[in-house]
């Protein structure tokens, strides 16, 4: 499989696409929240100096974190929490959304959420977490093309 930290798919659409397949490779939710938790430990160290107010995401039960580079042509971003399955599900938000053209951001709507059945299986909290994650990377592509 691959290490979904490290996009290896040309688009954001493929990127979804491969995400499906390999939750379909789990029975049951059991498997697939340990699968999202190990790849929250495959997210890169995130810099203990940017763990601050500025970067933090509101929304979110757990401490996210989340930081910028690039511009309109290629978004970076960077993001940690203290919580495990909020860890893997960054790595499933930047892996779709990072290293991405803003107006590729901007058009790309998160429907690997519904297609391994993410949505139905987030507590409420972990939900708001993660609109506001994916509402925060969005914005800063939007701001990246005005």
């Amino acid at each position: 499989m691959n290490n979904l930290v490290d996009p290896q798919e040309p688009t954001a659409a493929a990127a979804q696409a491969a995400i499906a397949e390999e939750f379909g490779f789990f029975g049951d939710w059991t498997e697939r929240y340990q699968y999202l938790i190990d790849l929250g430990k495959q997210l890169p160290p995130f810099p203990d100096h940017e763990k601050n107010e500025e970067n933090r995401v509101h929304g979110c039960q757990s401490m996210v974190w989340l930081t910028r580079s690039g511009d309109a042509a290629k978004m970076h971003f960077e993001a940690t929490s203290d919580s495990a399955i909020v860890s893997g599900l960054i790595a499933l938000l930047l892996r779709v959304y990072s290293d991405r053209s803003a107006q590729e951001i901007v058009d790309t709507q998160p429907s690997y959420i519904q297609d391994i059945g993410l949505a139905k299986h987030l507590s409420p909290t972990r939900s708001n977490g993660l609109a506001a994650m994916l509402v925060r990377i969005k914005a800063y592509a939007a701001e990246a093309l005005a």
